[in-house]
């Protein structure tokens, strides 16, 4: 076993640099950063092409986040600095070829950087890690499927294979790669929205029938009041300080809620506009609400009892459209004002200000992010917001509704297409229909349970569809452990990452096509945060003559496994036409898929609590879920600490070691500390302390983090994932999403010892 490998970064040797936070977003800056990126990366020509076709009508899609594009007019700069990183680097002209990969062992190569093994650049042959061996070597296409039917055919039960998802997968790939899984015999499908919205889609399926937003990209226009609630636009969502710019510009306000205030809801300087970006740009929050860390159920069950006090409610959207709206009342009423304000950290006025604010408003927006995702009380705080809306009967019209902004750019999507651990029994009849394959019925494993699986050695073979799962979920020793008792591990992957490194006994690597790259058989699609499926056509040559489309990858692995009965696979690698036929045929809001996804812009899927509203629940009315928020006592020498991400980062790819809208350079192995919080330990910036997380009975230490003081609530402490993931226990999960609690994390601080 290759037990040596790292699954976890080297500690940095730099020197720590830390400036004043800037106070303004994009602007020169931001297009600067983003011309450079490209340059370094794709050089002139190549650049230039994808910064002319990203998210255009007849272009590719970014494979950044998930924020939507303009409906019917699109820019000639409509992309951000972060999402150009994303495609430059994609994009780049630096290949890691066989000879390069070999040349070092698994070991050696773990020994980098995650920034490092980024820039190594694009995966260009298909690459074999045998039990025997410490080195990746070259394998054809055609002994990688056979090595992957083995394996599948050796296996004692279907359950004992596990499909992952990563986000950035079409919908054309996500449709075969759940098929696939399920011709296996599983429904063993983990995503990424398991480690991230699953609480959005958990909490919102209660209350609206729905597990998605119910707001258009227009509606920022129509607002007069739009709570941000646990998110960094500025650094994870660039593009939607454009509309929230035009709220403001329109007379609405925004207002933020959050540990921390971010650079991006403060001021913004938009690429596009000259004049804008010679002046001091658009203020965008109009009043920020610094919650303690945990604290946003109890904030919002505040601004519900302003509400109710206030008597301000549309009592006929309630009559009509809401059920247990008694209960929820009861349960408001009966907190207690400084229960409330001891565990938000926020005065009883401030909140009562805010409340009155959302009570007199006629549009109002809730938009979160992880902030609210990933605690063990996720889903009842996102419930807690979803009641606000219904008691202003905020659904159903331009310029209301809720918003969970996902990440990555094809989450939504994948869920949508059939990515889903349990899925309904009306799709797997659909699928079954279409398909000739006799699907399970059995729930599979989510991303933790998966973990769970494996550290048990009841997993056998995992195949990922892009994606780092051994950095992207939490307890990062776990997981690694768990990934180093399967048999088999195969990465559908474009470049080389840590989970190319900690492997099971076997490993494959397949090389991809990436969203800039020209496919032989046509564009694919996607489905943004707001529920539009349109179109992605690459543009680029690829990085090789050997690289294959993730659904030509799917449809090999499925001919392998199965040959051509009862579902023909070759039919559909070779034309994503063909699959969308098929997607439509199981899908309810996608007919005509083929003609209507080729309309500049695409289409809009139904939404009922946005088109209506209709209510797809039992009683087909919305409902009001009672929570009572959790009242949490932390030890004096305990610190609660959240993952969050650097600038120079999207999700778990590493651009750079820079976040400088929070003045941090540098580094990443950095802990934020509140400057009193620092003068009652007697430390100083830069100085060097170890975290140890605590859980039940549990500890986990992680030593090397150097302090930086920043204006976040006494108490709580901030640190960057993926290097904090470690700390993140495996049985610490949000209550009715499972969904690990990286934003809620008891640490104690000790200094240290060189």
């Amino acid at each position: 076993m290759r037990e040596d490998v790292h699954s976890l970064p080297p500690i940095e040797s730099k020197a720590l640099k830390i400036r004043k936070p800037k106070s303004i977003a994009a602007g020169i800056t931001g297009v600067a950063k983003s011309f450079a990126i490209g340059l370094s990366e794709a050089g002139l020509i190549r650049t230039l092409r994808t910064m002319r076709t990203v998210n255009r009508f007849d272009g590719y899609d970014c494979p950044g986040c998930a924020w939507p594009d303009p409906d019917n007019h699109r820019s000639g700069f409509e992309f951000c600095e972060n999402g150009a990183k994303a495609f430059a680097t994609e994009a780049t002209t630096k290949r890691l070829t066989p000879e390069i990969l070999s040349s070092k062992s698994v070991q050696s190569w773990s020994e980098y950087s995650d920034m490092e093994l980024d820039k190594l650049g694009r995966l260009t042959e298909p690459m074999v890690l045998r039990q025997d061996s410490n080195h990746y070597e070259r394998i054809s296409w055609d002994d990688a499927f056979a090595m992957i039917s083995t394996a599948i055919n050796e296996l004692d039960e279907p359950n004992q294979a596990v499909l992952y998802t990563s986000g950035r997968a079409s919908n054309e790939a996500a449709f075969l790669w759940g098929t696939l899984s399920r011709q296996i015999g599983t429904n063993n499908l983990p995503d990424c929205s398991n480690m991230c919205h699953e609480s959005s889609g958990v909490a919102l399926s209660q209350s609206i029938g729905i597990g998605k937003g119910t707001v258009k990209l227009d509606c920022f226009n129509h607002a007069d009041l739009v709570l941000i609630i646990g998110q960094n636009p500025g650094t994870n969502h660039p593009r939607m300080l454009s509309a929230l710019a035009q709220t403001k510009r329109n007379g609405g306000s925004v207002i933020s809620i959050n540990p921390l205030m971010e650079t991006g809801l403060n001021r913004f300087k938009h690429p596009q506009e000259v004049i804008r970006l010679m002046g001091k740009g658009t203020p965008i929050a109009d009043a920020h609400y610094p919650v303690r860390i945990g604290g946003d159920q109890a904030l919002l069950q505040g601004i519900s009892k302003v509400i109710l006090g206030e008597g301000n409610l549309n009592w006929e959207f309630i009559d009509e459209h809401v059920e247990g709206f008694e209960d929820w009342k009861a349960n408001i009423e009966s907190l207690n004002w400084d229960s409330i304000v001891t565990q938000c950290g926020i005065e009883q006025e401030r909140i009562t200000e805010l409340g009155r604010a959302v009570s007199n408003s006629k549009n109002l927006i809730i938009c979160w992010a992880m902030g609210i995702t990933q605690h063990e009380n996720a889903v009842a705080t996102i419930q807690e917001a979803s009641n606000i809306l219904l008691a202003g009967g905020h659904f159903g019209r331009p310029g209301a509704g809720a918003c969970p902004v996902r990440g990555h750019s094809n989450v939504q999507g994948d869920r949508t297409v059939g990515i889903n651990h349990h899925p309904s029994e009306s799709f797997l009849n659909a699928c079954e229909e279409s398909t000739g394959i006799t699907m399970p019925r059995d729930s599979g494993y989510d991303t933790v349970q998966f973990v769970h699986a494996a550290r048990k050695k009841s997993v056998k073979l995992f195949m990922a569809l892009g994606g780092n799962i051994l950095s992207a979920m939490s307890d990062t020793e776990e997981v690694a452990n768990g990934l180093r008792n399967i048999d088999l591990t195969v990465q559908i992957s474009t470049k080389l990452n840590r989970s190319h490194l900690v492997t099971g006994k076997q490993a494959l690597i397949l090389p991809c096509l990436g969203r800039t790259e020209i496919d032989p058989a046509g564009f694919v699609t996607v489905e943004n945060s707001m529920g539009v499926v349109h179109s992605s056509t690459g543009k680029l040559e690829p990085a090789s003559k050997h690289l294959r489309s993730e659904p030509s990858i799917i449809a090999g692995i499925g001919t392998a496994c199965f040959g051509e009965s009862p579902f023909t696979w070759e039919n559909y690698g070779s034309s994503h036409d063909k699959t969308r036929n098929l997607i439509e045929s199981v899908l309810p809001g996608f007919s005509n898929y083929n003609h209507r996804v080729r309309e500049n812009g695409g289409f809009y899927l139904p939404n009922g609590p946005r088109d209506g509203p209709t209510w797809d629940t039992p009683s087909g009315k919305a409902i009001m879920h009672a929570h009572k928020f959790p009242e949490r006592a932390i030890p004096d020498d305990r610190f609660i600490l959240m993952t969050v991400r650097s600038h120079d980062q999207y999700n778990t790819t590493i651009y750079g070691m820079d976040d400088r809208y929070r003045g941090v350079y540098n580094a990443r192995r950095i802990v934020f500390m509140n400057p009193q919080d620092m003068d009652r330990l007697g430390l100083k910036p830069s100085d060097c302390i170890d975290l140890t997380s605590h859980f039940n009975d549990r500890t986990i230490k992680s030593v090397a983090w150097k302090v930086v003081p920043y204006d976040i609530p006494k108490g709580n402490l901030a640190a960057y994932f993926p290097e904090a993931n470690v700390l993140i226990p495996l049985e610490s999960v949000a209550k009715g999403s499972n969904t690990p609690t990286s934003k809620w994390v008891e640490v104690s601080v000790t200094l240290h010892k060189h």
